[in-house]
């Protein structure tokens, strides 16, 4: 698209600096909410754990240097009055840093070694080389000096607590390092491209991703870039329990696959790294129970079943079939199809109380919505929102069949989609809203939750006179941002609420998405244009205060690129570009 192939700038404060494959990036993020002074190489194997420091040095007190911290997608740089650090990544698990007038201290971040926590810090003879192993990560980080001086070695071989690490310093006008992330052993290090060449295939890496995930982006969707880059870096390689290379919703301390946002990344991935979308889709499933049911969330070494996520998967394989540069072949949607078959079971054998037509969450954490409004009467409900989104995938799965040339199947899942669209519609509705039911009580309630108004994604197949009234009633949630999650005008509405109120990526496009099927384009388009121009001003966080724009919680956040991206591509489309 551009001879200029560096990619967007970004503040490392909000999006760690990583690329695609590895298991760590650079950030100062270190925790949840928490901001350490320097960056660190932050590693997401076994958790989120900061295992070395990196610490820019004034070359004559040896202090810390004030520097300036700049990045691009194949570069950070530190610059401070006496030079500058450059960093970029070689492979997924090497990074090359060089400096000149600059040194750099690289230090355990945990000053305490026990014989179950810590890091444990040492010389290796064999590659004549400096290594931490970490008890966090169960791997080892090994520091292999290229050019320059070792100016301090310090806490080497030392137990309990001490400062461990190494400094780098000029020789001959500048040093070099590389550091891997690495298991047990491997041979020495030994380099075999120039600083400037490993930043190049890094640009280049980042920049032909881009081009394939957003062909058609242009100065209307100044965001593009930035949002490919989110996806780009938060992918990881198969390790552990992720069982495929895997889209993290961040590498900062959200970095698991939950069983729902999964979707929203395979679908912005489509048309231009269609096996890459497809293992995002198929992903949770790999860890599908017996039950059918899929986990909460999967990431590097666990795998949670406390929860589920709601049934958005046939709504979402339909589109993602549509999506696909090639369609998938008969083996794909026969292996698709038995297990979205056994997911849909789960919901109506485990998830129906005896004689229920309908399925029931047991907590908010279900739904994706964990503390909406919906959820404050009772926990263990029966809502609108999961009874619209079985129906579309017993309406996928009937779609699936008949592919497969099984007409009773198909016959029967259409049969189920309409019994429960029916219930729903019998059950829940009042005539001007819709209502949530308490298994147990048999209490019914409705909230200002814009969840009670999500059987929109029904779309073409909602009642007309239903789907103006949710319209309306979807209208009066929509601010100069986007769609809150509760009416600001609610005396429940938090501005840092979580569901109570922020903007969300996968409502706003669940929701855009149902009224445009629904034929209600005006408003789709209002939604659309808002969320776009909320990430083009705002970022790409975990969600933004309805009110004012400004991005919450977690700030590298994929699912919510992957809806920029989604949404600014069908404008494009639309527009005719």
């Amino acid at each position: 698209m551009t001879a200029d192939r560096s990619g967007p700038a970004f503040s490392v404060h909000d999006i760690p600096f990583s690329t695609y494959g590895s298991w760590f990036g650079i950030s100062p993020v270190v925790a949840e909410k928490t901001y350490a002074e320097d960056l660190h190489l932050v590693s997401h194997q076994n958790g989120m754990h900061a295992v070395l420091s990196l610490v820019p040095l004034d070359p004559v007190t040896g202090e810390r240097a004030g520097t300036r911290v700049e990045a691009t997608p194949g570069l950070l740089s530190w610059t401070g009055t006496d030079g500058r650090i450059d960093l970029a990544y070689e492979s997924p698990d090497t990074v090359r840093l060089r400096g000149a007038g600059v040194p750099l201290r690289i230090a355990a971040a945990a000053r305490t070694l026990t014989p179950f926590s810590g890091t444990y810090f040492y010389r290796e003879p064999a590659a004549d080389a400096y290594v931490f192993t970490s008890y966090e990560t169960g791997r080892r980080y090994r520091v292999s000096v290229l050019s320059g001086t070792v100016a301090d070695v310090f806490g080497s071989q030392a137990l309990g607590g001490a400062d461990r690490g190494v400094t780098v310093a000029d020789a001959d006008g500048g040093w070099e390092i590389a550091v891997e992330e690495l298991d047990t052993a491997r041979p020495p290090y030994v380099s075999t491209a120039a600083f400037g060449k490993v930043v190049e295939a890094a640009r280049n890496s980042f920049a032909d991703f881009v081009d394939t995930v957003a062909p058609w982006r242009s100065a209307a969707t100044p965001a593009a870039e930035l949002a490919a880059y989110v996806l780009w870096s938060a992918t990881v390689r198969p390790a552990g329990l992720v069982t495929r290379p895997g889209v993290l919703m961040s590498k900062h301390w959200m970095d698991k696959v939950w069983s729902w946002d999964h979707c929203f990344n395979a679908l912005a991935l489509a048309p231009g790294c269609p096996e890459l979308a497809r293992d995002q889709f198929q992903l949770p499933f790999d860890h599908q129970d017996e039950t059918g049911a899929l986990p909460d969330s999967v990431t590097h070494s666990e795998v949670l079943h406390n929860f589920v996520k709601p049934p958005i998967h046939g709504w979402a394989f339909g589109h993602l079939r549509r999506r696909l540069p090639t369609p998938p072949d008969r083996a794909e949607l026969t292996a698709t199809y038995d297990r979205l078959e056994r997911w849909t079971e789960f919901w109506l054998t485990a998830r129906r109380a005896p004689g229920a037509a309908l399925p029931h969450y047991q907590h908010g954490n279900d739904s994706g919505w964990d503390n909406a409004t919906t959820f404050d009467p009772e926990r263990v409900v029966v809502t609108a929102d999961l009874a619209a989104f079985l129906t579309l995938q017993l309406r996928e799965l009937a779609d699936l069949a008949a592919h497969l040339e099984r007409p009773d199947d198909a016959r029967r899942w259409t049969r189920a989609a309409e019994e429960t669209q029916q219930a729903m519609l019998d059950q829940l509705w009042t005539g001007d809203r819709f209502v949530a039911r308490g298994v147990d009580s048999g209490d019914t309630w409705g909230t200002s939750s814009l969840l009670d108004l999500m059987p929109i994604v029904l779309g073409e197949h909602l009642p007309p006179e239903i789907s103006e009234v949710l319209a309306g009633r979807i209208e009066a949630h929509l601010t100069p941002y986007g769609l809150a999650t509760e009416l600001p005008a609610s005396p429940h509405y938090l501005a840092d609420g979580y569901w109570r109120g922020p903007i969300w990526a996968p409502a706003t496009i669940l929701v855009e998405d149902g009224l445009r099927r629904g034929g209600h384009h005006r408003l789709a388009d209002e939604i659309s244009a808002r969320f776009r121009v909320l990430c083009e001003e705002h970022g790409f966080a975990e969600n933004f205060d309805a009110l004012t724009g400004t991005g919450l919680r977690d700030r590298a956040y994929t699912w919510t690129a992957a809806a920029y991206l989604l949404l600014a591509e069908a404008h494009a489309q639309r527009e005719g570009r």
